[in-house]
């Protein structure tokens, strides 16, 4: 685990992340890069950080390595209520909504999990332990509909190839993902407002930490405050993607 935060000693922190463009990714020279990988950075060496490690890993290994002390914090995931029973959350760094990544024309008309629910012949893609497989069943989408992956390569693969019909994760990345494919492949549906249940306000991320890490967590957290929203962090974002359609309801809790 982190020692405590001391501008005076060697510090280096261990964050986890996963490959889901454009929160993280690695180049091909091994660099982790992204939106969640480029604030961690900013804020971690604001706070005294020295040495930052970036471990890959998939994302049902997020919150029991962080929660084991395998590494120090994850990058930001949706906070609810069952993983806040597993670590720690940072103050909120972006909200989302869902969507989804489909073929081109996207043919079955998918807009939501409740029209992926009224048709039996459509199969959606969702990566294990995400917070879309709660929302596609609370929308009535049956378990012989979902198929569930562990990487995001082989979900986008699988609507490649037809296997699935929808991708569900962020409108965000998955408007990102479509473009860097090219929209004659595939083409992103954000979720139209009011469609998916009860959900009426975006789900904020945050990133996570070991519940006894509180050294680290409070560093990180006095950071955010002055930090987000400010020019610099929407600019560096904004390299990414996220704009203040994102950064903006957090910053109005």
């Amino acid at each position: 685990m982190a020692v405590p935060i001391s501008r005076e000693t060697a510090m280096k922190v261990t964050i986890a992340y996963i490959e889901e463009p454009p929160f993280g990714w690695t180049e091909a020279d091994r660099i982790a890069t992204g939106a969640d990988i480029e604030l961690a950075k900013v804020v971690l060496r604001a706070i005294g950080a020295t040495m930052i490690d970036y471990r890959l890993t998939t994302f049902s290994e997020l919150l029991p390595g962080v929660e084991a002390g395998r590494w120090d914090m994850n990058v930001p995931l949706f906070v609810t209520p069952e993983r806040a029973n597993l670590v720690a959350f940072s103050v909120p760094v972006w909200a989302m909504g869902d969507g989804f990544l489909v073929r081109a024309g996207n043919p079955k008309s998918l807009d939501s999990y409740a029209s992926l629910a009224r048709r039996g012949d459509a199969r959606l893609g969702i990566i294990a332990g995400q917070v879309q497989h709660d929302s596609a069943r609370a929308s009535r989408v049956s378990e012989d509909q979902i198929e569930i992956f562990e990487h995001q390569a082989d979900a986008i693969e699988a609507v490649r190839s037809g296997a699935i019909d929808a991708y569900a994760s962020t409108a965000l990345g998955n408007r990102i993902l479509a473009d860097r494919i090219g929209g004659s492949v595939f083409e992103a549906v954000e979720h139209k407002p009011g469609t998916n249940g009860k959900q009426h306000e975006l789900p904020f991320g945050a990133f996570s930490f070991n519940r006894g890490n509180s050294d680290l967590r409070n560093a990180v957290n006095a950071q955010l405050r002055s930090y987000l929203g400010s020019p610099d962090h929407r600019a560096r974002m904004a390299k990414f993607g996220v704009t203040s359609n994102e950064i903006d309801p957090v910053l109005a809790r």
